[in-house]
């Protein structure tokens, strides 16, 4: 799927959960096994699976506004990509500021994406890795590609998956398109939304789960897994407006970092 700028409104502007996650059997999250640490603008926390030497993976997820867990849908039974990756490497994921672990924010205490990139950063000098491999997703791919023009010499390989565009407001939704009854039933709830009906939210949060999946047994298992309670909407909009003044295209192509 493309995505682009929907010139109608997604619920809570939320991209992140795409394909990663179109053919995945929910099934419930391992036990978290991560710690926090204090970076210089945030309390922080970390998972990493995986004990080998070498680069490590970080795992960048989407949202803005969701923390990490999602990464860890996997088919009943069987190891995740992440639990297969971490056999030969370290595969690192974090909650980004002010979602899950890492705790709310401050009173006071900003969240822009100049704060995101400073908190990947203190990341990778927590891991002691002079350069990492990054995979951001969606929202995460934005912010990883961010963190690559900002500290492209940190980088050994970017990789973004069903990532918003490098400058957010070329990014195509396509809900709309596909999904008409649900972009109407969405749409039905988007003023009480914005008024800050959090029962509102959660039906907006609910019908966009429902477009993420082929088949609904999985689509039901997985928002049974995912409660709409893991999204800070607020985070989601203060991001949102900030992001809204760069253009990364100029220094993602300048950059010297491989892609895969």
């Amino acid at each position: 799927m493309i995505l682009t700028s929907a010139p109608r409104r997604v619920p809570g502007r939320v991209i992140g959960l795409l394909a990663l996650l179109l053919s995945a059997l929910a099934a419930a999250a391992p036990p978290e096994k991560g710690h926090t640490f204090q970076a210089p603008g945030a309390t922080l926390y970390v998972e990493i699976l995986g004990t080998a030497a070498g680069t490590p993976l970080v795992v960048v997820n989407g949202g803005p506004g969701f923390d990490h867990t999602y990464e860890h849908v996997a088919m009943p039974g069987t190891a995740s990509a992440w639990e297969t990756l971490a056999r030969s490497r370290r595969v690192v994921f974090y909650d980004q500021r002010g979602n899950g672990r890492s705790g709310a924010l401050k009173s006071g205490q900003t969240c822009t994406l100049a704060d995101q990139i400073d908190d990947l950063e203190a990341v990778r000098v927590h891991l002691g890795a002079d350069k990492i491999d990054l995979l951001g997703h969606s929202w995460g791919g934005f912010l990883a590609m961010a963190y690559a023009a900002r500290h492209p010499e940190h980088i050994r390989h970017l990789v973004t998956v069903d990532s918003a565009a490098p400058k957010w407001s070329d990014t195509v939704f396509l809900f709309k398109d596909i999904f008409p009854e649900g972009q109407e039933k969405a749409d039905g709830v988007a003023f009480a939304d914005a008024l800050g009906d959090k029962a509102a939210t959660d039906a907006g949060l609910v019908e966009y789960f429902h477009w993420l999946f082929y088949a609904p047994e999985k689509r039901d298992a997985f928002i049974a897994q995912v409660s709409p309670s893991a999204y800070s909407k607020a985070i989601n909009e203060t991001l949102e407006h900030d992001i809204q003044r760069f253009d990364l295209n100029p220094r993602s192509a300048s950059s010297s970092f491989r892609r895969w």
